[in-house]
């Protein structure tokens, strides 16, 4: 995940769960019953990341010296570069705008003249644009570079855009993945950062161990769009949760308490308990059984249309909240209220929208 920053590096965001309740869960105001998962045991080790998504490496520099390359230098491909010249990895770096990130000069980087001679000095080219038809529309103007090259892309990107990208790609000799970060630049080589990517199995292969470099590395398989999906999917997982932080606080205005209060004293300690209910959720939908075992569909949305009647008391609009009563009315209306709420994921589902 990359949004904002010159040559299209930004931040990405990562998050993490924590038990902060066992067994039963009761909040009669806000949902009839949750049930959360027991506590994990911890225990203390080296820390690991994983890969092809089954198995783990630890996370140390034991690696072959393949040459990279990285281009653009914003804040995460400078971080970029910098994880792997502190690995050890003989690392290339390229940016539009010659100069940039003048730090990775004294850790040992090379500086490549042109984008070719970039493209030539790396056998795992890592890309990092403001898009992925950003990244499309730089390669585009070395066609004949890339034959023989391998190219990771981490840029923000459509899945079509990524398979649209690896057929060109490979047309022309080249190998493709695309991946993302979803992580920080500080979280880089940690299990912090989460590298979901997809794409060449071969060149999967080969570098596994390089890419596993950045941080939990997993790869999905050989449909170059699977990461951008994933990318995508996890962010408007984020974009909802923020969409309900900001209506709660701003239903605080004007009230004797403050934002920050209501958010580490109530709303964040809820939603980390809530958290640790998804897997149990995702495998209900998975398996396709939707027994009220949660909260029901009808007892959700009578739930929302009292949050969003208290919202409209306070003066604050309900048009983060709306589309979501109206999901799970639609759902009511087509007799699944008894429903566990998650079949309303099943009312998106069939209502497909074109693209």
């Amino acid at each position: 995940m990359q949004h904002t920053g010159c040559d299209g590096d930004g931040d990405g965001m990562a998050g993490h769960a924590r038990q902060d309740m066992a067994g039963t869960v009761r909040h009669a105001s806000v949902l009839p019953l949750v049930r959360a998962a027991r506590p994990a045991k911890t225990e203390h080790r080296a820390p690991t990341r994983r890969t092809h998504g089954s198995t783990e490496e630890r996370m140390t520099s034991d690696h072959t010296t393949a040459r990279v390359t990285v281009l653009g230098l914003g804040r995460m491909g400078s971080a970029i570069a910098e994880r792997y010249l502190r690995a050890g990895y003989p690392t290339t770096v390229w940016n539009r705008t010659p100069g940039r990130a003048a730090h990775l000069d004294e850790l040992g980087a090379e500086r490549a003249e042109s984008l070719t001679a970039a493209l030539a000095a790396g056998e795992l080219i890592v890309l990092s644009h403001i898009d992925t038809a950003g990244v499309a529309a730089l390669l585009e103007t070395v066609p004949d570079a890339v034959a023989g090259r391998t190219v990771l892309n981490v840029s923000t990107g459509r899945p079509g855009d990524a398979r649209a990208l690896g057929a060109w790609m490979a047309a022309r000799g080249g190998r493709f993945l695309d991946g993302a970060i979803l992580g920080m630049p500080a979280t880089l080589g940690t299990p912090g950062a989460l590298i979901p990517y997809s794409g060449s199995a071969e060149a999967a292969d080969e570098h596994r161990a390089t890419i596993a470099e950045l941080g939990a590395a997993t790869y999905l398989g050989a449909d170059a769009g699977l990461a951008a999906l994933h990318d995508m999917a996890v962010l408007a997982g984020m974009y909802g949760m923020f969409g309900g932080f900001f209506q709660a606080t701003a239903m605080l205005g004007g009230e004797p308490t403050t934002a920050h209060r209501l958010t580490t004293e109530f709303l964040a300690p809820w939603l980390r308990a809530l958290l640790d209910v998804l897997p149990t959720l995702a495998a209900e939908l998975d398996a396709g059984e939707f027994a009220p075992t949660f909260a029901s569909i009808a007892e959700m949305g009578a739930v929302l249309e009292t949050i969003r009647g208290v919202s409209r008391e306070q003066g604050v609009p309900t048009d983060l909240l709306d589309p979501m009563q109206r999901l799970l009315e639609t759902g009511v209306a087509r007799g699944l209220g008894a429903d566990n709420f998650t079949r309303a994921v099943s009312v998106l589902r069939d209502d497909p929208v074109p693209a």
